[in-house]
């Protein structure tokens, strides 16, 4: 029985290469940054399961700023436990929070908002370190030769080696773009039903819930 195939980072550099029907250093040198920007152009286009991380942590008592996890895009939702019970943070603008911190006495924090790109700001301003989970939509973990499969070849690679392939006939300045791009678009096309039909599925949950 022949096994099925599977993108890996090693074999897309390949077969980009036969694509591409070069070799030569200056093309294959730049190979990882077509891949790299492939997947920024994926990221931000669609929202997947396959971003949704979840993160924990335990907040500084007195310190109500709240750093981000790594390649973070977007936060779901937050939640805060104590005594045993967790209950959620709710999003608010910065300028509420401040206002709220400066009327209101530390405590469990009932809301959040983003401080900067780096960090969450919460209010009240903890009292004690509480326990906290977040949602958040994250850019995958590049492709890499260390880091060979993320979710987009795992799901999408005909996305995943479009996308890169057009980045390289644009650098190339190659006549190839215009079918690479159809390639491309229609790859994304079909992720986006996905995605659009997975969004749609959480926020019904949301609201029965």
């Amino acid at each position: 029985m022949t096994a099925s195939f599977a993108l890996t980072y090693d074999n897309l550099v390949t077969t980009i290469e036969q694509y591409l029907e070069r070799n030569d250093a200056a093309v294959v040198s730049q190979i990882p940054v077509f891949i790299t920007l492939a997947e920024f152009e994926i990221a931000q286009q669609i929202k997947t399961l396959g971003q949704i991380e979840v993160a924990q942590g335990v907040m500084s008592i007195g310190n109500p700023i709240i750093q981000k996890p790594a390649r973070w895009r977007k936060t779901g939702s937050m939640s805060v436990t104590s005594g045993g019970e967790k209950t959620p943070v709710y999003l608010r603008k910065y300028e509420y929070l401040t206002n709220y911190s400066a009327e209101s006495a530390n405590g469990l924090p009932l809301y959040y908002a983003d401080y900067n790109y780096d960090n969450w700001f919460v209010s009240p301003t903890p009292d004690q370190a509480y326990t906290f989970e977040v949602l958040v939509y994250q850019r995958l973990q590049p492709l890499s030769s260390t880091n060979q499969t993320n979710w987009i070849t795992n799901n999408a690679p005909n996305a995943m080696l479009f996308g890169a392939l057009l980045q390289a006939v644009i650098y190339l300045k190659d006549d190839a773009r215009q079918i690479f791009q159809q390639k491309y678009d229609m790859a994304m096309q079909a992720l986006k039903v996905e995605d659009v039909t997975r969004v749609g599925d959480r926020s019904a949950i949301a609201v029965d819930s």
